[in-house]
C-alpha cells in the first residue's frame, strides 16, 4: 500500500479516529497496594463515561516501580471533553498520593495485526494516513484576571525577561504567544521536542517564577505554585490543548499573528472547531491563502483559533473568520452567542464580529537563532 504525504496535511485530533491513551506511572516505595486499590476504583468509573472502549493495567518486569496504564477510545474528542473535565480531577485524585511521577501519551490507531476486534471494540475507524509533521508541539494555556486589573496585567506579561531556550539536546522553546481579550489571557506555546519537558524547564526558570508571583495577587481563581497540589489543579484547569493546526505553505513573506476568541453557545465547542477545521483544511490548498497557517485550541466551550495572517484582518474578513462560503457562516452563527445569528454573513457583520473577538496581542517571542 502507498500512502502519499501532503505538505499540507493538518495535525488534527477532531476526527473520528480510534485514540490510543498511555499513561506512564512511577509509583512511591511501599505504594503499590494502595495504588492497586486506587486504580481498582477508578477503572470501573472510568467504564462508564462515553466514548471509552477499553484498558489495561500493566508492570514492569524491570522495575516493580514502573506502571503503565493503557486505555482505548472511540476518538480523541470524548477523552479530551473527560480528561480536562472537574470529574476526571476528582476521580484521579486517590492516585496521587501513592505516585511520584506520570506522563500521558495520546495516539491515534493506524494499523492492527493478528485479531478481529469484537463488536464493542469496532467503534470508530482507523486512521487512514500517516500525518505530516513539523516536529513542533502546540500548547496554550488560559485563564481569567480580576475584572480592573487587565493594564497590570498586561503590563507584567509583556515586560519579563525570556527565559533560556535551550531545555535539553532534543527540547527547545521556540515562541510565545500572548493574548488578552477582557479580562481572558491565553499564553500559546510553541516547542521543538518534549513538551513536558520544557513545561518543567519553564516552570523552573526565575524570570518565569517572578511573573507567575506578580500576577497571582489579579487572578480570579487562587493557586499557590509553592503546593504541588495547588499548582498541579491550576495547571489542568488552565490547559488549552491544541486540537487542529494547519502548518504554513505557499509564499514566503511577512505574517502577522492574531488569536480569535469565539463566543461559542454552552455545549457547542467541539462542533464550532470542526467546522473552522475544516474550514482551514479547504483554505489550504491555496499557497496564495492570506492565511499562512492556523491552529485550533479547544477546551470545553472555550475556543481560541490562532492564525498567522500575510494581509489585514479587516481586508480578508471571510477568510479570517473561517466562514468561506454562506452555508459556512450561516452554521457557525447557529453555534456562536450572536445578538443576530445573520452577522456572519455580510461584510458589515464580519467587520464587527471580528472587531469583537480579535484577541490583543501582549507579546510574542522568539528566542535568538542559535549560532
Amino acid at each position: 500500500m502507498t500512502t502519499t504525504l501532503s505538505e499540507r496535511t493538518p495535525q488534527s485530533a477532531l476526527d473520528t479516529t480510534r485514540l490510543r491513551v498511555v499513561l506512564l506511572v512511577e509509583v512511591n516505595e511501599g505504594q503499590q497496594h494502595r495504588f492497586l486499590e486506587a486504580y481498582e476504583a477508578l477503572r470501573h468509573q472510568v467504564a462508564g463515561v462515553p466514548g471509552h472502549v477499553t484498558d489495561q493495567l500493566c508492570q514492569s518486569i524491570e522495575d516493580p516501580s514502573q506502571w503503565l496504564i493503557t486505555s482505548e477510545w472511540e476518538s480523541a474528542p470524548p477523552f479530551l471533553a473527560w480528561v480536562e473535565s472537574p470529574e476526571h480531577m476528582e476521580m484521579v485524585k486517590p492516585l496521587h498520593g501513592c505516585v511520584r511521577d506520570t506522563r500521558s501519551l495520546r495516539f491515534s490507531i493506524m494499523r492492527e495485526t493478528g485479531f478481529a476486534p469484537p463488536p464493542e471494540r469496532q467503534r470508530g475507524r482507523l486512521q487512514s494516513a500517516p500525518r505530516v509533521g513539523d516536529g513542533v508541539v502546540r500548547h496554550a494555556l488560559t485563564f481569567t484576571v480580576k475584572p480592573g486589573s487587565e493594564p497590570k496585567v498586561a503590563k507584567i506579561l509583556a515586560g519579563y525577561t525570556a527565559p533560556e531556550a535551550r531545555v535539553d539536546d532534543r527540547t527547545r522553546l521556540l515562541r510565545t504567544s500572548l493574548f488578552m481579550h477582557g479580562n481572558r489571557v491565553v499564553r500559546a506555546v510553541e516547542i521543538k521536542g518534549d513538551l513536558i519537558a520544557a513545561m518543567r524547564h519553564v516552570a523552573q526558570q526565575p524570570e518565569v517564577r517572578a511573573v507567575e508571583e506578580a500576577i497571582n495577587p489579579y487572578l480570579e481563581a487562587d493557586r499557590d505554585l509553592t503546593d504541588p497540589e495547588s499548582a498541579r489543579v491550576f495547571f489542568t484547569q488552565a490547559a488549552l490543548p491544541s486540537v487542529h493546526h494547519m502548518p504554513a505553505a505557499g509564499k514566503s513573506g511577512t505574517v502577522a499573528r492574531h488569536a480569535l476568541l469565539y463566543p461559542v453557545k454552552p455545549g457547542c465547542g467541539l462542533a464550532a472547531a470542526r467546522l473552522l477545521a475544516r474550514h482551514d483544511e479547504l483554505a489550504g490548498g491555496d499557497p496564495e491563502s492570506p492565511v499562512a497557517s492556523s491552529t485550533i485550541f479547544l477546551r470545553g466551550d472555550i475556543l481560541v483559533r490562532m492564525v498567522d495572517m500575510r494581509a489585514r484582518l479587516e481586508q480578508v474578513p471571510v477568510l479570517t473568520a473561517g466562514v468561506n462560503g454562506t452555508r459556512t457562516a450561516a452554521v457557525l452563527g447557529r453555534l456562536l452567542e450572536l445578538s443576530d445569528s445573520r452577522v456572519l454573513t455580510t461584510p458589515d457583520g464580519l467587520r464587527r464580529f471580528l472587531a469583537s473577538c480579535d484577541m490583543n496581542l501582549v507579546t510574542d517571542r522568539r528566542p535568538p537563532e542559535e549560532s
